[in-house]
């Protein structure tokens, strides 16, 4: 059983029980002409996680991991967007009104679509979810389920919100998860920083972390 060196201790997974799950890297938010540019965020924060997370996906493509991808995003009629979160910020433009890609968050935008450097090969499976978890209002559940998967690997945007939600949310489901620190990332670097330190607290309250070096050389 391979094993990578962790906090708070190693982290062992077989290939077969486990998934690699790449969160959010959407175009809109890590790209310099997409909506979290605009809101005035440094996207280069972001993009630090692009290189790490490419290389580990290609170890896991190369031993037959199975990979899952989400976007964050709504309906283009809205229907699934509540009022509070619509309305929360009180931004000049907000989901669902023109952007710099298309109307932003909404799906099938150009904005809402994964960067070109991640993007999923054929046969992975790409997970739509209206809310930050990936697991609220998805069927993600029950994909990892049927293929028998009990443990996560964790990459993607941002660290504080989207990731250490799905993260909270699996735990729940009595999954295991390893974050791969140099594969995540935020605009504010100490969020990013005390999101890590939040999920390998006493003992691993919420899961693993790790670097990409050490998962790559574990699933080779």
């Amino acid at each position: 059983m391979p094993r990578v060196e962790a906090e708070p201790y190693a982290f062992d997974f077989t290939v077969e029980n486990t998934a690699l799950l790449i969160i959010d890297m959407q175009r809109d938010f890590l790209e310099p002409g997409g909506f979290g540019a605009a809101l005035g965020n440094d996207v280069s924060f972001l993009r630090r996680a692009i290189a790490p997370t490419s290389r580990l996906i290609a170890a896991a493509r190369g031993a037959g991991m199975f990979v899952v991808h989400t976007r964050e995003g709504h309906r283009a009629d809205l229907a699934d967007l509540p009022r509070a979160k619509r309305e929360r910020g009180r931004f000049p433009t907000g989901i669902g009104d023109p952007g710099p890609m298309g109307r932003i968050l909404v799906r099938g935008e150009p904005g809402h679509d994964i960067i070109p450097e991640l993007y999923p090969a054929d046969g992975e499976p790409v997970i739509d979810k209206p809310g930050k978890g990936a697991f609220y209002a998805t069927d993600l559940h029950s994909i990892l389920a049927y293929r028998g998967v009990e443990r996560l690997i964790v990459c993607g945007v941002t660290t504080e919100v989207c990731v250490h939600t799905t993260v909270r949310e699996a735990n729940d489901r009595g999954y295991d998860c390893l974050v791969v620190e140099d594969c995540v990332g935020s605009y504010f670097p100490e969020f990013h920083e005390m999101g890590l330190r939040m999920i390998k607290a006493q003992g691993g309250i919420f899961g693993w972390v790790g670097s990409s070096a050490n998962l790559i050389a574990a699933i080779q």
